[in-house]
């Protein structure tokens, strides 16, 4: 795999406003789709939001997750990235059930901006809380987002392993042959909010 060229530069920030849309964007998909089977009508305001970056969608019920995924690299627009990536969360994400109209009220949408893949050989340079992972061998391919390692109050070293055994590879397998990246990513939701 190759580094990401179609992406954003690793500087690229979205301000308040634009979270503010992106996060409007997603509820409004979320529930047109889970209530009427429907997509919404979108006409960006910002350039910005017509950049194409890589997220995901994660949904939470009650504080428990409820759904999350996502696009690793740039394949389209943000904003349209956002619409389809919160409907893929509420009905496609495999662990869960779809989403229903009566849980709507209940959950709360976080989203995750990605920077562009960079492959990663020193692994001192993991910064906790900043950085997510992928790991890869073979067919074999597993992501843990920045906030993961925060939630779980994982070590740089943790956090590797973790992202071995999400691929469903050994968990040293970042020592032994699996290539390792790593991105950076803005993470922001309604309950920031």
């Amino acid at each position: 795999m190759t580094e990401n060229q179609n992406g954003p530069k690793l500087n690229f920030a979205l301000d308040q406003n634009n979270k503010n849309s992106l996060l409007k964007l997603a509820r409004a998909a979320l529930e047109d789709h889970v209530r009427r089977g429907e997509t919404p009508v979108f006409k960006p305001s910002s350039d910005v939001l017509e950049t194409k970056c890589g997220a995901f969608v994660t949904l939470h019920k009650n504080g428990d997750l409820r759904g999350c995924i996502g696009y690793i690299e740039a394949f389209k627009p943000l904003y349209q990235t956002i619409i389809e990536m919160a409907q893929a969360a509420s009905t496609r994400d495999s662990r869960f059930d779809p989403v229903t109209p009566d849980e709507l009220a209940d959950i709360d949408i976080e989203l995750s901006v990605l920077s562009p893949l960079e492959k990663l050989d020193d692994f001192s340079k993991i910064v906790i809380g900043r950085h997510g992972l992928i790991v890869r061998q073979g067919f074999y391919s597993g992501l843990l987002l920045p906030q993961v390692a925060l939630e779980w109050n994982m070590n740089a070293v943790t956090f590797l392993e973790e992202t071995c055994r999400k691929a469903g590879l050994p968990r040293d397998a970042y020592k032994s042959g699996a290539e390792v990246y790593y991105f950076s990513a803005q993470v922001f939701g309604e309950k920031d909010n």
